[in-house]
């Protein structure tokens, strides 16, 4: 087939949309100044390039990652869906280097300003991929490869209309238990009541974790956006799981 037929194809090969609706919105956003500068000279190594099956973070479920050929190493595996800026993720990664740290998040120029810090702070161990979590969880990652998986304060869509966006749901602790390792923990935090409530629910009802309210992480430092609740006068929840023991 000449090149002008295989343009052709691929403009009239349906791109896949998704069915399901997503516990996101994406933003766009021009990268600035140290941004673009951090972006250009990391991303090429720090920025897994995630082969897509549709939309710009999809997951093309074929694709398998190599944690190991990413860091170079074989090390303790730790997870954060929604990684925002980087503030947790960079700041655990300085404190634990004999840990790898996988930031999963949608905007992009938050990825970007997770390399400004990285550089800053001299830190190695993290990497990061543009992408759903969702995804991610369900086919690129390998099932048992992660040591914890963080989510840290993700939208509460507090809208009635909207609480089919949560994240968490009984189907998403499938997810976790599957690639978690035996042991493992995944850790939530959110700063709604309402939210923080669900998610007991849904730790209470799935048969894929065990788990249910703790203390606060201490491995979490106080970011930007766990501040601001704070301020509001917002109680702060913690609760962690467990893949459940196969009987």
């Amino acid at each position: 087939m000449d090149t002008a037929a295989e343009e052709h194809r691929d403009r009239a090969t349906p791109v896949p949309h998704r069915t399901e609706p997503v516990s996101f919105i994406r933003r766009g956003g021009r990268l600035k100044g140290r941004q673009q500068r951090a972006w250009d000279d990391l991303a090429a190594t720090h920025v897994v390039e995630v082969p897509r099956h549709g939309p710009s973070t999809s997951v093309d479920p074929e694709f398998r990652l190599d944690v190991t050929s990413l860091f170079g190493r074989t090390a303790p595996l730790v997870v954060e869906i929604g990684s925002g800026r980087g503030e947790a993720l960079v700041a655990a990664a300085a404190e634990h280097p004999e840990h790898d740290f996988f930031g999963l998040e949608v905007y992009v120029p938050g990825v970007a300003q997770t390399l400004v810090t990285m550089r800053h702070r001299g830190v190695t161990n993290v990497r990061l991929a543009v992408v759903n979590a969702t995804e991610a969880l369900a086919t690129m990652l390998a099932p048992g490869s992660v040591h914890e998986l963080w989510t840290w304060f993700p939208d509460p869509w507090h809208k009635k209309r909207h609480h089919k966006r949560r994240l968490v749901t009984v189907p998403f602790t499938e997810l976790v238990a599957r690639v978690l390792e035996p042991g493992g923990t995944w850790r939530f935090a959110t700063d709604w009541d309402d939210y923080a409530a669900v998610v007991d629910k849904v730790i209470a009802a799935s048969p894929h974790v065990d788990g249910g309210r703790v203390p606060r992480h201490d491995g979490r430092v106080l970011t930007r956006f766990e501040s601001k609740g704070v301020a509001a006068d917002r109680t702060i929840h913690d609760l962690a799981a467990r893949p459940t023991l196969s009987p």
